[in-house]
């Protein structure tokens, strides 16, 4: 092959790599532009995407402010609901005490002094005890503090007599209200007051002495005489109501003088604890009838009324509370027995854990054996070490 042949071959070969690198070029170009093509796209359907989702976003954003104002409405109409509900509710107790007719009590004079007799005739008679119920307190077991709710004074306890779980609450030492909480754990709950139905009284009470058993509310008036009340809670009428038979009364307790009449309750029914001008050192004890509201039997005990903040009974035997006037522990310091099977003198000292202040209430409960009390606006339960009267 001569020279011109190489060179002639070298000349085609030469035009076909160039041709072969012109469609190259090309083809890369499309395949570029193409490419470009659809980042655009990408790039405006992204734009679009965002500028749908910036919109959606603010229009949720204002159906959630709309949202907002309609239950900030409606949250303002259910309270003034609850409002006029509450007050329907406050009307119709009302008509409800009014139909049946609560019973006449205006003071009669004279059956005032005929029940006045009556009771110092069978004043510290021998007491007939109803059960065979021998116990007494050892000592505090245990304590808990439940929470803090309402005043620095006031009342809280169960059905002494029956199986209910409701507690019931007296805030303070004057109302004409009560709160009703349907079990312990509503009553503990931060918001315990939206969880409480409310019971207005025909006749308002006075002092922290007052009582529930067996279905009933006995509580304290004060028109003159002093007045026990006999509310049914589940009708919501005055059952019977009794002037009380105690002439020139004084508070019962040195350190709580709001209280009158302390109404207890133990194994052997109910009592009623309280003072007068005629022994005005110390602290009186009678026998109730929960049904008539009749004194079975009064006792003048040896229990002093100074530095006393509450007291009890158990078992047939009183335990009074004692304190300073600079709070500090509390302790039981004096027990009258009404059976005589414990003598004062025989009793245990009982001393309660230190807390806040002084007791305003203290509740026996004979089926539980502890005590609910309000102490500066405190619910605590004391649960009691018991042993046998003669065992002391």
């Amino acid at each position: 092959m001569g020279p011109w042949h190489c060179l002639l071959l070298l000349t085609l070969l030469a035009g076909a790599l160039r041709a072969q690198q012109q469609q190259f070029m090309e083809y890369v170009e499309r395949r570029l532009t193409l490419l470009e093509e659809r980042i655009s796209q990408w790039h405006d359907q992204s734009s679009r995407y965002s500028t749908e989702l910036r919109d959606f976003k603010n229009q949720v954003l204002g159906m959630l402010e709309t949202a907002e104002k309609e239950r900030e409405a409606m949250r303002s109409e259910a309270e003034s609901a609850a409002v006029r509900v509450d007050r329907l509710e406050r009307e119709v107790d009302y008509l409800e005490t009014q139909n049946p007719a609560p019973p006449c009590v205006e003071v009669d004079e004279t059956l005032m002094e005929k029940q006045v007799a009556t009771a110092k005739q069978r004043k510290n008679e021998k007491y007939t005890k109803l059960t065979d119920c021998s116990d007494t307190i050892a000592s505090v077991r245990a304590m808990k503090i439940l929470k803090r709710f309402g005043s620095t004074s006031g009342l809280w306890t169960k059905d002494a007599a029956g199986n209910s779980e409701k507690i019931y609450v007296f805030d303070g030492t004057a109302n004409d209200t009560v709160y009703v909480f349907p079990r312990m754990r509503e009553f503990t709950l931060f918001s315990a007051t939206r969880k409480a139905a409310r019971i207005k009284l025909p006749y308002p009470w006075v002092g922290t002495g007052h009582l529930v058993y067996d279905g009933h509310l006995y509580y304290i008036r004060q028109q003159g005489p002093f007045q026990v009340i006999k509310f049914n809670l589940a009708n919501k009428t005055v059952v019977d109501s009794s002037v009380f038979p105690a002439e020139e009364q004084i508070p019962v307790f040195g350190l709580s003088p709001f209280t009158y009449i302390e109404v207890a309750a133990d194994e052997e029914g109910l009592w009623a604890i309280y003072a007068t001008k005629e022994d005005e050192k110390n602290i009186c004890l009678a026998k109730l009838d929960p049904t008539s509201l009749d004194i079975e039997q009064m006792w003048d005990t040896p229990c002093p009324r100074e530095n006393a903040e509450g007291a009890f009974v158990v078992c047939g035997a009183l335990h009074v509370v004692y304190n300073t006037r600079l709070p500090s522990r509390s302790r039981v310091q004096c027990v009258f027995d009404v059976s005589g099977t414990l003598a004062p003198e025989d009793a245990s000292l009982v001393y309660f854990p230190k807390r806040y202040g002084s007791h305003s209430s203290m509740k026996y409960s004979p089926r539980e054996r502890q005590i609910y009390a309000w102490d500066d606006g405190y619910q605590i339960i004391y649960r009691m070490e018991m042993k046998k009267k003669l065992e002391v």
